[in-house]
């Protein structure tokens, strides 16, 4: 096995990754079954599930195996019963991907629908975060598994997005939240990162920065590159190096609480 290979191999581990039929997430998923990790992606409905999983079978020489289960993660009682069934369909679970979450919407502060806030807050930390975190880390700890989880955090963790209330007070919190849970899991050898994707379109803010209509970028679309040095949206493809180095052991086994930025540089933007 060349350098390379040992330092980013994920062969022998397996990865729950919860909205694995997302855009980004099936590009987190991709990268690991290509690095060699068996991937068990859980969603909401069965035909994303197999519309992910017809994708992960086109992928030329994947070494990594591909499974799907349907799973709300906003309730506890469907991520405990989603992991047994993958512990039973392979035996173990070495890294947990957080990838649900998503917005709804915006609106000036005092116009906020108040149901639509409690949702994306449920959405993007509850759902996202909280309960698969809380469900699958206490199976490390009971098996003594020193496994790895990685969160998505956003440009809303670091700096407000304007009209996004809900989703700004969230990704805030999963910032947060992944520091404090790698401090409380570190004594387990549990590692707790994040990966913090800039601006890449997908279902949830394709309008918010795209007119539908004339497919010329919006008022919001056309800021945020503006702000952005690379002048241009990201790739999801560009997520992958930063999955694989904080799934790998090897490369970020010292590596606990930290939200590793893929922006194109539009966190470090000045003027």
């Amino acid at each position: 096995m060349s350098y390379l290979e040992d330092m980013f191999s994920l062969t022998g581990l397996t990865a729950i990754v919860t909205g694995g039929a997302g855009a980004i997430g099936t590009e987190m998923s991709a990268a690991l079954l290509q690095a060699g990790a068996d991937v068990i992606i859980w969603s909401r409905t069965r035909k994303s599930i197999d519309q992910a999983l017809d994708k992960f079978s086109r992928i030329h020489e994947c070494p990594g195996t591909a499974n799907g289960f349907c799973c709300d993660t906003g309730s506890e009682e469907a991520v405990k019963h989603a992991l047994t069934e993958s512990l039973a369909l392979t035996g173990r679970v070495d890294i947990l991907i957080n990838g649900v979450g998503g917005n709804m919407g915006k609106a000036p502060f005092i116009e906020t629908d108040m149901a639509v806030f409690e949702e994306v807050l449920q959405l993007n930390l509850v759902a996202g975060l909280m309960i698969p975190s809380k469900v699958v880390a206490q199976h490390w700890i009971e098996q003594n598994i020193k496994g790895a989880i990685i969160n998505l955090t956003s440009m809303a963790s670091y700096n407000p997005l304007s009209g996004v209330w809900g989703y700004d007070a969230a990704k805030a919190a999963v910032l947060n939240l992944t520091m404090a849970a790698a401090n409380e899991f570190a004594k387990h050898g549990i590692r707790v990162n994040a990966i913090a994707p800039g601006f890449f379109i997908g279902k949830q803010n394709k309008a918010l920065l795209i007119d539908q209509t004339t497919r010329e970028l919006t008022a919001r679309g056309k800021a945020v590159i503006a702000h952005t040095p690379f002048g241009r949206f990201g790739d999801v493809a560009e997520l992958a190096g930063a999955t694989l180095f904080l799934a790998s052991n090897r490369a970020s086994g010292f590596v606990t609480g930290i939200s590793v930025p893929v922006d194109g540089g539009y966190l470090a933007y000045n003027i």
